[in-house]
């Protein structure tokens, strides 16, 4: 991955990947602040999508998981998050 619109592109399938499941969304709702109606507001913010793949990164097993079911290799969504924003200072 070295655009930025495909780490975007990426990013908002982690967020379908969160909405597919009530307990993984509700997670990110509880731990995020966001509403439903925020999400859909900030689909296309990246510095939110960015927010979303920080949250999928910060747990092993999902990331694996996100990482089968979109067909992709488990490095991907760190590579993604480092071209959004404050993505350069970031470590994974």
């Amino acid at each position: 991955m070295k655009q930025p619109e495909e780490a975007l592109a990426l990013a908002r399938d982690a967020l379908i990947y969160l909405s597919q499941d009530a307990d993984r969304i509700g997670r990110f709702l509880a731990v995020t602040g966001v509403g439903p109606a925020e999400i859909r507001e900030r689909v296309e913010d990246p510095t939110f999508l960015a927010g979303v793949l920080d949250f999928i990164l910060a747990d092993d097993a999902m990331v694996v998981d996100f990482a089968e079911k979109a067909s992709i290799l488990p490095e991907e969504p760190a590579r993604a998050r480092r071209l959004l924003p404050g993505g350069d200072t970031l470590e994974y």
